[in-house]
């Protein structure tokens, strides 16, 4: 598509780290978030305004297209039907990218499929991540959803950054902030409790993920007296974030459930093997060992494979410019083809 100005966005959310990689600035006016009514701190975009129908209804005609990647979770299916009949009545395509099939922040679905069932019938154009994402869109909605990678998430500069010489490998497992879908402590467990290649294991934790109670301090503390460096810590900075991934060789996802993950992405930039839960399409993102995670219970022995494995192909390599020039095409072809899902979602609105 050529340069130039094509349209203006509103996009749920739009001050995120994935919306600024798959928006051209060039050719896309991105609307800020609106500030919500009860908001409490500084950039919150949640619960977001364009999915309010009184507040939708007041800013037809100030934007083109309306793009929805996630962030739905307050609200009920009925009240996204309103704001799907006020954009089918104004001609406004709703493009909707599905990043979870299962929102990983809760463990029963049922609420997240119920607003799916909702979006991804009324939605112009359906874009997911992953092949296996969109065959499941396929069979439960008879949607063709189009597939487009995950761009990179750390900064091109630290894509393919030259990766230091360690004696003895380091494991990471980071159990973020233990939301729903994290729960690293199964996994600690079947580490420590098999015979894995000399290694260190490494476990992080954000503060605001810390367990609270002494049987739960008692946890940590078994680890570390097992050997594990157990760090507790402020979430991470973007810069921390790219100084970890260069600390470690091999990071355990320990999603029990989930569909895809920007953990993986900011690994593969980084150089470092990841070991994903076979739950999800974690590894249609980018290719490793495997491991049987979910719900029902972890395959402790195929775990422990699965990380001995990840030692052994993880590699010091020097600077790989090849990667980095790479996912800055794949970005900007992802950018490209936006625009065209953007366009011809207008064209189709409009006929409609």
């Amino acid at each position: 598509m050529m340069g130039g100005l094509v349209l203006t966005l509103a996009s749920v959310p739009s001050g995120h780290p994935y919306v600024d990689s798959v928006v051209d600035p060039s050719r896309i006016h991105l609307l800020p978030d609106p500030v919500p009514r009860d908001a409490s701190t500084p950039g919150q975009w949640w619960p977001p305004r364009f999915l309010e129908s009184d507040y939708l209804f007041r800013h037809l005609g100030s934007f083109d297209v309306l793009h929805v990647h996630f962030g739905f979770e307050e609200f009920t299916a009925e009240e996204l039907r309103g704001v799907v009949d006020i954009l089918r009545r104004a001609r406004i395509p709703l493009v909707l990218t599905v990043h979870d099939l299962h929102n990983p922040h809760f463990a029963d679905p049922t609420l997240h499929l119920s607003q799916l069932d909702v979006l991804v019938p009324a939605a112009t154009e359906v874009i997911t991540l992953t092949r296996g994402a969109a065959s499941v869109i396929r069979r439960r909605w008879g949607r063709d959803a189009v597939v487009l990678p995950h761009p990179h998430v750390l900064p091109l500069e630290r894509v393919g950054v030259a990766r230091a010489l360690r004696r003895v490998p380091v494991i990471g497992i980071h159990g973020k902030g233990l939301r729903a879908s994290v729960q690293p402590w199964p996994i600690l467990d079947a580490l420590l409790d098999g015979d894995l290649p000399a290694c260190v294991v490494r476990f992080d934790l954000d503060e605001n993920g810390a367990p609270a109670g002494g049987g739960s301090m008692a946890r940590l503390a078994k680890y570390r007296r097992a050997g594990v460096d157990v760090r507790v810590h402020p979430r991470f900075t973007d810069d921390e974030l790219a100084a970890y991934l260069l600390e470690v060789d091999v990071v355990v996802l320990p999603y029990r459930f989930g569909t895809h993950s920007g953990w993986a992405e900011a690994c593969h930039d980084a150089g470092t093997t990841v070991v994903s839960p076979r739950c999800g399409f974690f590894v249609e993102q980018h290719p490793g060992p495997v491991f049987d995670y979910g719900p029902t219970g972890l395959d402790g022995a195929e775990l422990r494979r699965a990380v001995s494995l990840g030692v052994q192909t993880s590699r010091t390599v020097g600077e790989d410019r090849e990667k980095r020039s790479g996912r800055a095409r794949e970005r900007q072809w992802v950018r490209d083809r936006m625009v065209d899902l953007y366009v011809g979602a207008m064209a189709t609105a409009v006929a409609a």
